[in-house]
């Protein structure tokens, strides 16, 4: 896993504590989160990334088969080394969308996710994220790691 990869799923649900339904594009607007998302809003958590290779580990090793949103994240990336990323690091999607990381987990509860299927990534592996600059991103499109200037 490197600094360039792919969007591997965009996923979103019209309320928080549910899961994802994956679309096959969405509208990122700028300092406020996905379009039809309900975790839109004027806050830090606006949209939140998982690395495929994540949710490909844990159907492994728990003989489990998730898929896109099923964490309940918004974006699965595939091919890009999230561990690395902290507040402050940015990610572009597409040619136009860049998200800036606001927080890497966040507090565990019982989530819908958890109380699902018994284990939960976001805790642990998610990346909160605004947005800093809006556009269209599609499955597929590129997804890159912006250096820090």
């Amino acid at each position: 896993m490197g600094k360039s990869g792919k969007v591997y799923s965009i996923s979103v649900s019209p309320q928080r504590g549910q899961l994802k339904e994956e679309i096959q594009e969405a509208v990122f607007i700028s300092g406020k989160g996905i379009e039809n998302d309900g975790h839109a809003g004027d806050w830090g958590r606006q949209v939140t990334c998982l690395s495929f290779e994540s949710l490909d580990k844990v159907n492994r090793l728990k003989g489990l088969n998730m898929g896109p949103g099923d964490f309940a994240e918004n974006v699965l990336t595939e091919g890009l080394d999230l561990s690395s990323l902290g507040p402050g690091s940015r990610i572009r999607l597409g040619e136009d969308v860049l998200l800036e990381v606001t927080q890497v987990g966040k507090e565990d509860h019982p989530s819908i996710v958890s109380r699902t299927f018994g284990v939960s990534l976001l805790p642990s592996e998610g990346l909160f994220c605004v947005v800093v600059s809006g556009g269209v991103v599609k499955k597929g499109d590129t997804a890159q790691i912006e250096d820090n200037i």
